[in-house]
């Protein structure tokens, strides 16, 4: 997949389509709730071997059983991609 700058106009009409995704400071942003921290980890692991194979990488903080998600493409000036929104569907997909 192609790596785009996402146009205001483009980023809302993905976050049409993401559940529980916002967009704050320039990122989007989403809080995952988990049963558990093992639960929490276990899917952190799962989305970072994901992110690896796709070369994207996440900000993100874990604290007990939520894990807070921050998405930009570092190397197209912090800016929304297309590369965050695959990312974002990656994770809800494993959550």
């Amino acid at each position: 997949m192609n790596r785009e700058k996402l146009s205001d106009e483009q980023i809302n009409l993905a976050l049409a389509e993401l559940d529980g995704w916002g967009y704050e400071s320039g990122k989007l942003v989403k809080q995952f709730k988990f049963n558990s921290f093992a639960r929490a980890l276990g899917w952190m692991v799962s989305v970072g071997v994901e992110a690896d194979k796709m070369d994207h990488h996440p900000e993100w903080a874990n604290v007990y059983n939520r894990v807070t998600v921050h998405l930009t493409t570092h190397d197209m000036d912090n800016s929304v991609s297309s590369w965050d929104i695959e990312l974002a569907k990656v994770m809800d997909k494993l959550s």
